[in-house]
């Protein structure tokens, strides 16, 4: 039987457990807190064997450990408290970014959404499922008799003495309920535009915009595409003592210093439009509007660019330039646009390949000279026992455009999105394809990784 004081030390410092008889067995991160060894000669009397591991070895160690047997004492006797309490900690430590519970015919099915793509968790027994579904439901304040209508909201968890916070949401599936949880707040983030992917030219470009006392500035793609945190990068470069800054977001997903936060509430009647025009009354000097979903939300964070605000937002579109064309379809017209917008930012999210494995192939990648001149390096993905599939972490790609007095009449003008493109290009824009492919030739991405999120480009 594995002593469970023992396992909860080594859940706390990372570390993990190999065996425990005749002697323990433990792999750590280099330089643990001289803490951990004091706890363990407190705990237990027996010799220790300490491996020190990189760690990547050890997070994919973790993410393995999981009882994959029904049979399995730990998974039946765990308590479903201490089983989901367990479940969100190795979600936070694998960097997941949403969690899916999905009762199957054969199981309870757990799958982590890691750098953007999902991974397997072992199989629970069947019987899991109602009870880790109402333990889900108590945290969200959902209603745990309600299972055939789909249910959202939201929970907050002490996880090893840090507050989690998730958005939760149920849909009623074949089998029974699927919840999802998205983590709202990681445990350390920089908002640094350079870090995030951001080239030096597109980073001054950016700045330039928000330097501006007045206008529009967008962020687009499609969700989770990393939109919300270069937003929160602009806002902590624009959040001064000299200046109001408000939002309304959809939840708020990033509480920060600061910054005058407000969460709509369409069951109160407290929408994106009513919060927008209470705003306007608040004396404000920059807006973030979370998201804008419709033509009257447009209209009024259109009508606040023109009026001496800074207005900061959200649009699910595919590029730059078929941004304009969106928010005609909302109802807003062309030469208001053009006077309104500073900038458009396109992005997306690419794996990054491990340093450890990946290998370069000896054919290089020809692909149309419409689309990128030069040969591109073959990479391979290997995956080693330090990444996932051969990737490890995220990068942003950029396509900014920068809205100058000549776009400013051609867009008033009417022209079309593949105009939009053209002229913008002549005016130096990158392409989120030609940024990815400056990222396959720096080694960091694959050209199927690129395919996979961008698709494969018509040229």
């Amino acid at each position: 039987m594995i002593n469970q004081q023992i396992l909860a030390l080594c859940n706390q410092y990372q570390a993990l457990l190999l065996a425990e008889d005749p002697a323990l067995h433990i792999a750590i991160a280099p330089n643990p807190p001289a803490q951990f060894f004091e706890a363990l000669r407190f705990i237990c009397d027996k010799p220790v064997n300490v491996e020190y591991w990189p760690t990547e070895q050890l997070e994919k160690a973790r993410h393995s450990r999981l009882p994959t047997s029904p049979d399995e004492p730990q998974e039946n006797t765990a308590p479903v408290v201490q089983l989901l309490e367990e479940t969100l900690l190795k979600a936070i430590q694998l960097r997941a970014s949403d969690i899916h519970f999905e009762p199957m015919e054969q199981g309870y099915q757990i799958r982590f959404r890691v750098d953007g793509v999902l991974q397997l968790q072992p199989l629970l027994p069947t019987h899991l499922a109602a009870p880790l579904t109402a333990r889900l439901k108590v945290l969200g304040n959902l209603d745990i008799a309600e299972r055939r209508l789909p249910q959202d909201g939201q929970m907050a968890i002490e996880i090893e003495q840090h507050k989690c916070s998730f958005r939760i949401a149920t849909l009623p599936v074949y089998h029974g309920e699927k919840v999802v949880l998205r983590l709202m707040s990681q445990t350390e983030q920089t908002f640094e535009l350079t870090q995030l992917g951001m080239s030096s030219d597109d980073c001054t470009r950016f700045q330039r915009a928000l330097a501006n006392p007045q206008g529009m500035i967008l962020v687009t793609g499609p969700t989770g595409s990393g939109k919300t945190i270069t937003l929160y990068s602009a806002l902590k470069i624009l959040n001064q003592i000299s200046s109001n800054v408000c939002s309304v977001e959809d939840p708020i997903e990033i509480p920060m210093h600061g910054l005058n936060q407000t969460q709509i509430n369409s069951k109160a009647g407290l929408s994106f439009q009513s919060v927008l025009r209470a705003l306007l009354r608040q004396d404000p000097d920059i807006i973030m509007v979370g998201e804008i979903r419709d033509g009257d939300t447009a209209e009024i964070a259109i009508k606040a660019a023109q009026t001496g605000h800074l207005v900061l937002s959200t649009l699910h579109t595919n590029s730059t330039a078929e941004t304009v064309v969106r928010l005609e379809q909302m109802g807003v017209e062309r030469w208001m646009l053009a006077s309104a917008l500073n900038i458009v930012v396109a992005q997306r999210l690419v794996r990054k390949l491990c340093p450890h494995c990946k290998q370069q192939l000896p054919d290089d990648i020809m692909l149309p000279s419409t689309l990128w001149g030069n040969a591109l390096p073959h990479w391979r993905a290997v995956g080693c026992k330090r990444c996932y599939c051969g990737f490890y972490g995220r990068s942003a790609l950029f396509e900014i455009l920068l809205v100058d007095p000549s776009l400013q009449s051609a867009i008033a003008r009417g022209i079309s999105a593949t105009e939009i493109e053209t002229l913008a290009r002549k005016l130096g824009m990158k392409t989120l394809f030609e940024r990815g492919c400056e990222a396959v030739e720096q080694g960091l991405t694959t050209i199927e990784e690129l395919y996979r999120v961008l698709g494969v480009p018509h040229g």
